[in-house]
């Protein structure tokens, strides 16, 4: 199976929701937040090529001479997510060849932007999130551990787990 960006995303934003998603039970389709998110990422940066699909693992938002990838991101809310996100783009690319210096997460609506490297401390780690996230996947049962946070009342898939 190959892990995605948006798993990787997902492993830390809400181990839940990456096993739901995992299982192909989507709820982003009626998310307004998501359509807001969609929309942002379509209206920012317009001279720049977007959504570069590598490998049908990564889908980098845009990248700058193959050197320094770009993540368009609507808010710093799930910030530790969004830089994992970019540190496995980072990673696999590596891995795939290609010699990535930095991430940059964009945040338009507060003109701001986060720079990101990737350590040799961050590639353990990635590892250990890689094999973690391989097992969720693979667990026939949802994870237990729900820890209610703030972003909860905002997630798509809120109703699968409160309701």
């Amino acid at each position: 199976m190959k892990i995605t960006g948006i798993m990787v995303y997902y492993y830390f934003v809400c181990k839940r929701k990456l096993w739901y998603f995992s299982k192909d039970i989507t709820m982003e389709h009626n998310s307004e937040l998501v359509e807001i998110g969609k929309i942002l990422d379509e209206y920012s940066y317009n001279r720049k090529k977007k959504s570069i699909l590598v490998d049908d693992i990564i889908n980098i938002d845009f990248i700058e001479d193959w050197k320094i990838i770009h993540e368009i991101k609507k808010s710093k809310s799930i910030e530790e997510a969004s830089i994992w996100q970019v540190k496995y783009y980072i990673y696999m690319l590596n891995k795939l060849g290609v010699e990535i210096e930095k991430a940059i997460i964009d945040y338009p609506l507060i003109k701001e932007r986060e720079v990101i490297d990737l350590k040799e401390k961050d590639i353990v780690e990635m590892e250990k999130v890689l094999d973690e996230i391989k097992n969720i996947i693979n667990s026939k049962n949802i994870p237990k551990d729900m820890v209610r946070k703030s972003i909860c009342n905002k997630c798509a898939y809120y109703e699968l787990c409160y309701v």
